[in-house]
């Protein structure tokens, strides 16, 4: 059993699970590596750009060959073959990345998800409600989900952000989380995670620890024992961008690249030996780094800025505003060199370089944009029809470029009947032009239903936090009303999975390239290996038998 505030988490919703069919990558890490542990002051910066392909990072190197992102392949190794977790969504890739675990090992299936054995947010009769809730790891955790500082109240934002509490679960509202039945009290990301993070073993060999992301509910990379980060900036970037942007600051590139700035600078500062803030002295972070935004909205706007989002026909050349968010992330990392650089950092620190996610599709031509909402009343029609007097079959969905739904009757029975009903009707959609288009089978490839789902992530059937059905979405195919979108991530395709993977520095004087399949849950034990530290004290090294990445 995990310990801590952990315990009551799974043990409500059916445990740790048993990941009998999650691929082993085998062991044979030193068991005495402690020994050695913080040796010569050694750091890993990890660099998650999301929505980047290690087909585009070939491209920008190619057309770049002196730029950053050249020069972390050329004094490193990369591993050109390497997929994020399914589904291919932030959470299970960031959680994936920084505890060596897949989805039903760690538990988080999605940023927005569902659990059958929790109460619903505000739930104060524990014993008589009903168990089954929506599970929000996203703005709406927050106390203020308008607000770049989530609610910290701070003045004169976006200029004082900066300011910003490196204690992000302080700025989460409670009565917005789900409630543990076990202790009637809300529970916070960190006590949902079900196994330990890269965060706290580094902590416990007494080293410090920073990360960048964009939503307060990562604290859940605290791990759990709540104390993994030292200093955790998280900016909300779906609060309302300022003037003269509208929306939030994913809705405009050049938004998302000021926002992203804002992560840069806490990375800068604490190269420098400063907190995120640069404000008060630290030590620089054993394990740190960021998540960049940049890309991954340039991949999905369909303009932005005057230029246009996405790839040029053929997929494989990035548009003009791709072009100019990886020219932006490119000068970011230049100027973390520079600073390590500066600071005598360069020969003790390993960048990793990877991205939680992908996105799909790149060729625009095969964009299909359809509408989640008629698929799923139809379900629900059908499911009344066939069952007079029931409630909608359907309970909570998440729909990008998957389906993953869960069902108000658990059994087997319903979601066959869900599934059959996905496989047999067809769907209305439109293409990247807006023009009409039909898919068959609701756009679907493959559908997983009930003991089906619980293989597939290798978990048990008692977990109460998986889906009842996994539908896996036709290449091109993006769940979305309205035609905002041209691309989206969460799914089980190659733009969707096959992301870089780069390791880059401490003594790396040439390229190196692995062709091996790797996942992007080996960077993990691959951390803690760097730090001289063991990577077996992760929980999810011990179930799965997550490998550090294959030396060069």
């Amino acid at each position: 059993m995990l310990t801590g505030s952990a315990v009551t988490a799974s043990a409500a919703d059916g445990g740790r699970p048993n990941n009998e069919q999650t691929q082993n990558h085998g062991s044979g890490q030193d068991e005495n590596r402690d020994s050695d542990a913080g040796k010569g002051g050694r750091h890993v910066l990890v660099l998650s750009v999301d929505g980047l392909h290690q087909k585009d990072l070939d491209w920008y190197v190619k057309a770049h060959p002196n730029s950053a992102l050249a020069s972390l392949v050329k004094h490193g190794t990369s591993y050109t073959h390497a997929q994020t977790p399914v589904p291919s969504d932030s959470f299970p890739g960031m959680v994936g990345q920084f505890t060596g675990g897949n989805p039903g090992t760690t538990g988080i299936y999605y940023d927005d998800t569902y659990n059958r054995a929790l109460l619903p947010a505000g739930t104060t009769d524990c014993k008589t409600t009903a168990a089954g809730t929506e599970v929000a790891l996203t703005e709406a955790a927050d106390k203020n989900p308008d607000a770049l500082d989530a609610g910290q109240g701070l003045t004169g934002l976006p200029a004082s952000i900066m300011a910003m509490t490196g204690h992000p679960e302080t700025l989460l509202n409670p009565a917005a989380l789900p409630v543990d039945p076990a202790t009637c009290r809300p529970l916070l990301p960190h006590q949902y995670l079900k196994v330990n993070t890269v965060f706290e073993v580094a902590k416990s060999a007494g080293m410090t620890t920073a990360w960048s992301d964009k939503h307060p509910a990562y604290e859940i990379l605290n791990g759990p024992s709540g104390k993994g980060v030292d200093d955790l900036f998280t900016p909300e970037i779906n609060s309302k961008a300022p003037a003269p942007f509208t929306g939030d600051w994913s809705q405009d590139n050049a938004a998302t690249q000021q926002y992203d700035g804002y992560k840069v600078q806490a990375v800068l500062n604490e190269i420098a030996g400063k907190d995120h803030s640069g404000a008060r002295n630290a030590a620089v972070p054993s394990i740190f780094g960021m998540n960049f935004q940049s890309v991954s909205t340039a991949q999905k706007l369909p303009t932005s800025d005057g230029l246009t989002g996405g790839y040029l026909p053929g997929g494989t050349v990035p548009g003009p505003l791709l072009s100019k968010a990886l020219d932006n992330v490119d000068a970011s990392i230049g100027k973390m060199q520079a600073a390590l650089a500066a600071a005598g950092h360069t020969k003790d620190t390993t960048i990793i370089l990877s991205a939680k996610h992908g996105q799909s599709p790149t060729d625009p031509a095969a964009l299909t944009r359809v509408p989640d909402s008629p698929v799923i009343d139809g379900l629900n029609a059908a499911w009344k029809a066939a069952h007079p007097g029931s409630a909608d079959l359907v309970a909570f969905s998440t729909n990008d470029d998957i389906m993953q739904l869960w069902l108000s009757d658990h059994s087997q029975a319903a979601a066959q009947f869900a599934k059959d009903y996905l496989a047999s009707h067809p769907a209305e959609g439109n293409d990247v032009n807006g023009a009409a288009r039909t898919v068959q089978t609701s756009g679907l490839s493959r559908v997983y239903a009930g003991s089906e789902v619980a293989g597939y992530f290798g978990t048990k059937t008692s977990d109460a936090r998986y889906p009842d059905i996994l539908g896996i979405a036709q290449t091109g195919v993006v769940f979305t009303g309205g035609k905002s979108k041209i691309a989206e991530h969460g799914g089980a395709s190659a733009d969707d999975r096959n992301v870089p993977l780069v390791v880059s520095g401490t003594g790396d004087d040439e390229a190196r390239t692995v062709t091996d399949a790797v996942e992007t849950t080996q960077i993990a034990p691959t951390i803690l290996e760097t730090l001289g530290l063991d990577p077996h004290k992760l929980q999810a090294v011990q179930i799965e038998g997550t490998n550090a990445l294959p030396r060069r």
